[in-house]
């Protein structure tokens, strides 16, 4: 498997709800860096290991958005490096709007796990 094929299983498992099948394709030590402008994200964003991606990121999700979904336009990669662009979508609970927003992720692939999680999105649309 490549890693863009890693990674595209990653969303597939995302999409489908499949949070261990997700946290199976992450290293042990995974460094996750979540958008300071998530509604739920507190601190500097940055989280390690799967336990505290789970507890800091997945399970605020619902709790935040109504019907939050990634929409992945593409997925292209090169060694170690793999970048989806797309957006995200939902309701935001807080203020009842719903939003499409600009969103991009860079992944780190090593030894057929994800290391590393970057993301960049617009977060002043999904909080507005």
């Amino acid at each position: 498997m490549t890693n863009v094929d890693l990674v595209k299983e990653a969303y597939a498992h995302f999409a489908s709800g499949n949070v261990p099948a997700v946290l199976a394709l992450f290293d042990p030590a995974i460094e996750w860096h979540e958008c300071k402008g998530m509604p739920f994200v507190k601190g500097d964003g940055i989280f390690t290991g799967a336990d505290a991606i789970v507890t800091n990121v997945f399970m605020p999700l619902p709790v935040s958005f109504d019907g939050f979904n990634i929409a992945v336009n593409e997925i292209f990669g090169a060694d170690d490096k793999v970048v989806m662009v797309g957006y995200y979508q939902g309701t935001n609970k807080a203020t009842g709007n719903a939003f499409k927003a600009n969103a991009t992720h860079t992944w780190t692939v090593k030894n057929g796990k994800v290391t590393h999680f970057f993301q960049a999105v617009d977060t002043a649309t999904i909080i507005s």
